[in-house]
């Protein structure tokens, strides 16, 4: 089982959408290599209960990621960091 070190840094009041704080938050960890390229990222129930946030939003927070290359889903074990050498450009 991966381990994940996610900091609580939500914040409901401000004005950026709650999926996109949670989005940099990850975006953040990968690109500075906290979670490794080929590893997987928080499961969406992870994010779910660290953020006490909706599936929904987990979603979109992955999606948007996914959208910009820097993790892919791999049918039936997750979402994974994409290596940067395969990131479009």
């Amino acid at each position: 089982m991966v381990t994940y070190r996610l900091p609580m840094v939500i914040d409901r009041d401000w004005d950026e959408p709650v999926y996109q704080q949670v989005a940099g938050i990850l975006r953040d960890q990968i690109t500075s290599g906290k979670i490794e390229p080929r590893r997987p990222i928080p499961s969406i129930r992870t994010l779910c209960q660290t953020y006490g946030i909706a599936r929904a939003t987990a979603g979109k927070a992955i999606r948007l990621l996914a959208d910009e290359g820097l993790i892919r889903r791999v049918p039936g074990k997750g979402w994974f960091v994409t290596p940067e050498s395969e990131r479009p450009a």
